[in-house]
């Protein structure tokens, strides 16, 4: 539905992938899709500058700008750009066009300061099939004769690899 989000236990989480690296920034837990995709949007313009593909392109320039690239001042920008979300929500769905009271339940937005670990990076999962491909490459081990000392494929007398 938006970019950079996803559901999880009820809740819509937004993290992203800093560019050219393996390495993401968790961007919070946030009540509704909405404020997550706010959250991904300064990020992502953070990021990416302006070439940065949005989820609301006409609220771009409502945004707020971090103070730098660290992902502790993107985080904190994605927060108030989700907070100042919910808060324009909160004014704008007190009342319908028609005039009757609507009544929302929100929760405040969970931040957690602790980066996001990509576990794939960790174990080197990115290079397994490099690894794995690299490892067919090297040659087998060569039998040894107690018979004779001549270490040549021909002097093996009928001994197999596939016998050990």
């Amino acid at each position: 539905m938006y970019r950079g989000i996803r559901c999880r236990s009820g809740k819509w989480v937004s993290e992203i992938r800093e560019p050219r690296k393996t390495t993401r920034i968790w961007l919070g837990t946030y009540p509704t899709p909405e404020m997550a995709a706010a959250a991904y949007d300064v990020a992502a313009l953070a990021l990416k500058g302006s070439e940065a593909v949005v989820n609301f392109p006409d609220s771009v320039a409502s945004y707020p700008v971090p103070a730098s690239t660290s992902s502790a001042d993107i985080r904190k920008a994605a927060a108030d750009a989700a907070a100042s979300l919910q808060k324009s929500e909160n004014k704008t769905s007190e009342t319908n066009p028609v005039g009757t009271v609507q009544h929302h339940e929100v929760k405040d937005v969970e931040i957690t300061t602790e980066e996001y670990v990509d576990e794939d990076v960790l174990l080197n999962l990115p290079n397994l099939l490099v690894d794995m491909a690299e490892g067919l490459l090297v040659s087998p081990p060569r039998i040894s004769s107690a018979l004779s000392d001549d270490d040549s494929p021909d002097s093996s007398h009928g001994e197999s690899l596939w016998n050990y």
